[in-house]
Parts: structure tokens; sequence; C-alpha cells
């Protein structure tokens, strides 16, 4: 079972989490990550990292954000690896604590 971010990732993308990674399943979009299914091993390393407590197992996504376990998916075939720790968003810190940031994720 993998494990998901969700909505409060967006316009913040913090990378704490993929610096833990022990097998490189973060992929990196605009201003979002997802995890690959296919790669995650379920460690939770990523999840205390996670600053936005983004990070859920599948079996634990909040009901209100069960549709990312889909857009992860998706999006881990479509966007680049990502290796190392960058910089968050310029604007992150305004972001972080909004809510219903769906519209605002770029693919």
């Amino acid at each position: 079972m993998a494990y998901v971010v969700t909505e409060s990732c967006i316009r913040c993308k913090y990378t704490d989490c993929v610096e833990v990674c022990p097998v490189d399943c973060f992929r990196e979009g605009p201003n979002f990550l997802v995890i690959d299914p296919d790669e995650c091993i379920d460690c939770t390393l990523c999840v205390p990292e996670c600053p936005v407590s983004a990070i859920f197992s599948e079996d634990e996504v909040p009901e209100d954000q069960r549709d990312f376990i889909a857009v992860n998916a998706e999006l881990a075939k479509a966007w680049p690896v990502i290796l190392e720790k960058k910089d968050a968003l310029p604007d992150a810190a305004q972001w972080d604590e909004v809510k219903g940031k769906r519209d605002q994720l770029k693919r």
C-alpha cells in the first residue's frame, strides 16, 4: 500500500520528504509533488517530514482527499523524479494553511 500526497502540498511543494525517501518515489510537478505508487515501499519516513501534513497511507487518506490516490498515480507517470531537497515555492507560507486548493494544481 503506497503513501499519497494530498491537497495541502499544492502551491507549497516543500521537499523535506524527498530527502528521506530511500527509493526515490517522489515526482515533481510545477507546484505539487506526488508519490509513485509503484515505487513506494511504505516505509513511512516521509510522513513526519512533511511540514503541512500532506502525506497519508493510502488506507488513511481522508475521505475528502481520496481523489488524490488517482492523482498521484496519474501524475507519477508524467512527472520527473525529484532526488534532492529544494527550496519550497516562494509563497509557500501563504498557502500552507489554505484549504480547497485543487483548482490551483498545475499539471
